[in-house]
């Protein structure tokens, strides 16, 4: 399990764990330019308290370790689509939101150095448009449509003519999510910072990584059990 003590540099704690920057930024402390301070430093200064931001660092960096799991096979459609949208669409909004002033301020800081980190922007806010727009889609449109299927399945009818039209959008936009990952993954090196990089560009390439992960997991939720059911479903409905 780990431990924090409030002799620990700021700066180090990200650099070993860039998922943690997340906890220093919600407290607003500066974790790059000013992260030679120790955590007793920071407390001091923003006048928090130095055991409640330890303990935070120990929950987010122990949550990350043990990567909870839950059991999509038993859940129903309703519950499982309320799962993703509250569980996944959540995260990426939030991590799409501060990857979009990471990516910027990284491009900005350091694009001379690395000119790739122009085209990791722009990939990512392409990819990033795309996403929102997808979520609203599910939101709106199909998941609403799933609810009403597993709330009554002999009676649904969809103006669509088959939930199998939307699923196979939302499919083909899937696709191309993972062809923007794939590019990314491709111009950050499998998200390796060079030696000089700074911790916002550390926490930044940190952060593409998770929205990777998460995604594929969101992804499969999708592909390989919500959809499928809601097909089959739908399907025992017309036979």
């Amino acid at each position: 399990m780990t431990k924090f003590q409030v002799q620990d540099i700021v700066g180090d704690v990200v650099a070993q764990r860039p998922s943690l920057s997340r906890v220093f930024e919600k407290a607003g402390i500066d974790y790059c330019c000013g992260g030679r301070k120790t955590l007793e430093e920071v407390c001091r200064k923003k006048g928090l308290e130095p055991a409640s931001l330890i303990e935070a660092l120990q929950i987010n960096a122990n949550a990350k370790e043990n990567g909870a799991q839950v059991d999509v096979l038993a859940m129903s459609l309703t519950d499982l689509a309320d799962h993703i949208v509250q569980t996944h669409h959540e995260l990426l909004r939030t991590e799409l939101a501060r990857l979009d002033r990471m990516t910027k301020k990284v491009a900005m800081a350091h694009g001379k150095a690395n000119i790739k980190l122009h085209e990791i922007r722009e990939t990512f806010l392409a990819m990033s448009s795309e996403l929102v727009d997808h979520m609203m889609k599910e939101e709106k449109i199909l998941f609403p449509m799933i609810r009403q299927l597993d709330e009554n399945a002999e009676t649904s009818v969809f103006h669509c003519g088959t939930l199998a039209n939307p699923i196979r959008q939302m499919e083909t936009e899937h696709t191309q999510a993972g062809s923007a990952l794939e590019r990314l993954r491709e111009l950050t090196d499998d998200y390796t910072p060079p030696e000089w990089a700074c911790n916002t560009y550390r926490a930044m390439l940190d952060g593409l990584e998770n929205i990777e992960q998460d995604l594929h997991v969101h992804i499969h939720k999708e592909n390989n059990v919500l959809f499928p059911r809601a097909i089959k479903m739908e399907s025992l409905q017309c036979a």
